[in-house]
C-alpha cells in the first residue's frame, strides 16, 4: 500500500442542511447525536423506518457556522432528501442537493491521517482543500474522507501528495476491516443496525433521546436479539456475485454482499461465526469468516 492514496468516490453525493433549526431537526430523525458535530468532529449515522429498519446511512460534517454537509449514496440521495423533507414541517431548515458543488474522496494509507494533521480518533475533522477532511468515524484505520469543491478536488489531493488509487484497493481495505458500504451491504427496509456494527462502530448514540426507529434499535440491544452479523470472509475460489446464498450442509446460513480482491462481506448467522457450522460455500467458492478486532463477543 502507498503511504498516501486517494479515490474519488463518484458513487457518493452531498446534501446541504442549513438554517437555525438544522441540528434540532436532524436530532429527531437520525441515530447519532448531532450535537457532537463541530469544526473538529464528524459522525456516522443512519436514517431508519419507524420499525427500526435501515433506509440510509451517511457521514455528517460541519460546513462553516451555518450549515452541515451530508455525505450519502449518490444514486439514492433524492430518496433521502424526499424522506427528510417529510419531517421538516415548520422547522427553520433548508435541505438541498449540493452534489454539483462537491465531490467525496476516500484518503487512505499509513500516512494519510498524519499528513492531514488529523489524530487517529474516529471522526476527527479539519479544513482541507477548501472543504472538509475527517478521519473515518467508524474506524480511523480506514483513513479519512474528504468533501471537497468539485472543480478542484483532484488538484487539492495531488498537491497534498496523495496518489490516485483504484476503487478496488479502497474496497479491499474496507472489507478487510468489516465496514459496510451503504445499500451494497445493508438491505434497504430489512437490515438492522446492530447486525451491521453500528453499535461498536459509533453509529448509534444510546443517550441522545428519541429518533425514528429508536425503540426497536434499543430493544434489539438490551434484549440481545441479534442472530446475524455482517462479517468479512476470505474467498477460496471464484468470487460469487452479491446476494449469493451461503450454504452449510445444504442449509442457507447467510448471503454474500460486496467483494474485492478475494474477500467479501457476508451477512451470516452467528453459528457460522461461533464455529458451530461446518464448511461454508457460495457457488463454487469456499468461505472463511474473519472476526474483526472491533467485534464484541456474542
Amino acid at each position: 500500500m502507498r503511504d498516501k492514496s486517494f479515490v474519488l468516490l463518484d458513487d457518493r453525493g452531498v446534501l446541504r442542511i442549513s438554517g437555525p433549526d438544522r441540528a434540532a431537526f436532524l436530532q429527531g430523525i437520525i441515530s447519532n447525536d448531532v450535537a457532537k458535530v463541530s469544526a473538529t468532529q464528524a459522525i456516522w449515522a443512519a436514517f431508519l423506518t419507524p420499525q427500526g429498519k435501515y433506509l440510509h446511512d451517511f457521514f455528517l460534517a460541519e460546513e462553516g457556522e451555518d450549515s452541515l454537509l451530508l455525505d450519502c449514496e449518490a444514486a439514492r440521495r433524492a430518496d433521502l432528501l424526499k424522506r427528510m423533507k417529510i419531517f421538516k414541517l415548520r422547522a427553520k431548515v433548508d435541505l438541498a442537493d449540493a452534489s454539483e458543488s462537491f465531490r467525496v474522496a476516500a484518503l487512505f494509507g499509513p500516512a494519510a491521517l498524519e499528513s492531514l494533521g488529523l489524530p487517529a480518533r474516529p471522526g476527527a475533522a479539519t479544513s482541507f482543500g477548501g472543504g472538509i477532511a475527517f478521519a473515518d468515524p467508524r474506524l480511523p484505520e480506514l483513513g479519512a474522507r474528504a468533501i471537497l469543491p468539485r472543480d478542484s478536488a483532484q488538484e487539492s489531493l495531488e498537491q497534498a501528495s496523495f496518489e490516485a488509487a483504484a476503487l478496488a484497493d479502497y474496497d479491499a481495505l474496507r472489507i478487510g476491516l468489516g465496514l459496510p458500504d451503504g445499500s451494497r451491504d445493508m438491505e434497504v427496509e430489512k437490515a438492522i443496525l446492530l447486525e451491521n456494527g453500528f453499535d461498536e462502530l459509533g453509529g448509534v448514540d444510546w443517550d441522545k433521546g428519541c429518533y425514528m426507529g429508536q425503540e426497536l434499535t434499543a430493544r434489539t440491544k438490551y434484549r440481545a436479539l441479534i442472530k446475524k452479523r455482517l462479517l468479512p470472509v476470505r474467498i477460496d475460489g471464484p468470487t460469487p456475485p452479491p446476494d449469493t446464498p451461503i450454504l452449510s450442509n445444504g442449509r442457507e446460513v447467510g448471503r454474500l454482499r460486496s467483494s474485492a480482491k478475494g474477500q467479501a462481506l457476508a451477512l451470516l448467522r452467528l453459528e457460522a461465526l461461533n464455529g458451530e457450522a461446518p464448511e461454508l460455500v457460495a457457488d463454487e467458492a469456499k468461505l472463511s469468516p474473519q472476526r474483526p478486532a472491533w467485534l464484541r463477543s456474542q
